[in-house]
């Protein structure tokens, strides 16, 4: 009986995390798995290219979790700078560009695995692809940055974006010793948290002698007579460059599935079930950036482009491919960042999030610190708290602090997950020394303080 044909669509977190786990599900004889990857490389972490960028990594291969060499030497057929340029869902192949050589050829498959990933969003401006501009959405993008920065005659730097990679390659071009400008179309940097808990970035930011700039929609790069970038411009003003780094964000890379009609949802990502089938396609599985997931809060698909998801994903697919079970459920909406020192992180749902769903909220925002205020390095931590009017459950929680002030969050993520009140929050049983936490931690005294602007409300 000849093999099941596996065909895999991307060669990172999600498609290769789908392909290992098929294989130790799967023999060669039982399954064969092809793989195509358009770059040069395969699993590696593209959240770490700011901090190799930063030189908190010192090498790229760092960041490179397998080779192409491991993946083969698992009996998994992975074809690297090879891009998939039509998917047959009728006919069951996909074509494939070899980059290289320039030959295409078919190939046929019984099982279908989608793991496009997302692409950097780059607005078509005039000069947004003139050499000094950089996106950072892989490691080819940031071998090209770095090599820029090496031989930048001058030492400005211009930052298009204030969301997590904004502020992670602002601290980037900082720790390279270039003068930071950030320029944000929003009120606020970090525009994942509320507008007031942004301000707490903002004034960070400036604080480490970046200069940010909110409310500036980028018109224009100008460039100079050898046609690199000189400028960013905005409606009322210009700023000086000799690198330029977009942090706009991604969106999910549905290219290949729209051209053949796969369902995709309000955010264009792929739609799935919950074993990351395909709606409507029984042979054909999509995980990663690609896709849209389930907010558990909210209720609604959302776009969340983060290795986290993407690895899950794929151990699910591949569960399900090789003949296992697993389900994805959703995600609350959890991410961490920093700037410097600084640490930033989220759960679950923003003011604006809350508006946009139908639900009454009540909020609360509490200061204390990390530590035992006693203790030697303790350092002031911001926890706002949102709780639904009326049941007291917890909605989100935004963090702004140091001294391990991110990692904090992981608490209301799994009060989130468990649907737990912010009054049942208070009686949790977190751990205490005065090296680690105050008697009561910062996020049990903003639940503390949420069930007391319940009660006001009179709605507990």
């Amino acid at each position: 009986m000849a093999a099941e044909r596996l065909v895999v669509i991307g060669g990172d977190a999600a498609g290769m995390s789908a392909a290992s786990q098929a294989r130790r599900l799967k023999g060669p004889d039982e399954l064969s798995i092809t793989a195509f990857e358009r770059g040069h490389f395969t699993s590696y972490s593209a959240c770490g290219i700011p901090y190799w960028v930063s030189g908190d990594v010192e090498q790229r291969d760092d960041l490179i979790a397998r080779t192409p060499e491991e993946h083969r030497a698992r009996a998994i057929d992975l074809r690297m700078r090879t891009e998939v340029t039509e998917i047959d869902v009728a006919g069951q192949r996909v074509r494939a560009l070899d980059r290289d050589s320039g030959e295409t050829s078919w190939t046929g498959f019984d099982k279908l695995v989608i793991a496009t990933g997302a692409r950097p969003v780059r607005p078509a401006l005039p000069g947004m692809d003139a050499a000094g501009v950089h996106g950072v959405q892989n490691l080819d993008d940031g071998q090209a940055l770095l090599d820029t920065l090496d031989r930048a005659t001058g030492r400005r730097a211009v930052v298009i974006g204030a969301g997590y990679i904004g502020v992670e390659m602002a601290e980037a071009m900082l720790k390279r010793g270039f003068e930071v400008t950030v320029l944000n179309r929003g009120e606020q940097p970090m525009a994942t948290l509320d507008p007031d808990m942004g301000r707490l970035v903002h004034d960070a930011m400036d604080g480490l002698g970046i200069t940010t700039v909110n409310g500036a929609a980028v018109t224009a790069i100008r460039t100079g007579a050898d046609g690199r970038a000189a400028a960013v411009e905005t409606a009322g003003a210009s700023y000086p460059a000799d690198v330029v780094v977009l942090g706009i964000g991604v969106e999910p890379e549905t290219t290949l599935a729209r051209a053949v009609g796969l369902p995709v949802g309000p955010h264009g990502g792929l739609l799935t079930d919950l074993s990351m089938r395909v709606v409507g396609h029984d042979n054909i599985w999509a995980g990663g950036d690609c896709v849209e997931v389930l907010d558990l809060v909210a209720g609604r698909t959302r776009h969340i482009a983060l290795g986290t998801h993407a690895n899950k994903h794929g151990q699910i697919i591949g569960s399900n491919v090789g003949g296992g079970y697993g389900t994805f459920p959703g995600v609350v909406g959890t991410a961490v960042s920093k700037v410097c020192d600084l640490e930033i992180a989220r759960t679950g749902l923003r003011e604006k999030d809350a508006h946009a769903v139908g639900l009454r909220f009540v909020t609360a925002t509490i200061e204390s610190t990390g530590r035992a205020g006693y203790y030697p390095g303790a350092r002031p931590m911001t926890v706002k708290m949102l709780a639904e009017y009326r049941t007291g459950r917890l909605l989100g929680v935004q963090i702004v602090g140091r001294d391990g002030a991110a990692k904090r969050v992981d608490v209301a993520a799994v009060a989130l997950t468990a649907g737990m009140t912010v009054e049942q929050m208070t009686a949790l049983d977190l751990g205490y020394a005065p090296p680690f936490s105050p008697v009561w931690d910062p996020v049990l005294v903003a639940a503390r303080k949420t069930v007391t602007v319940l009660r006001k409300a009179g709605t507990a």
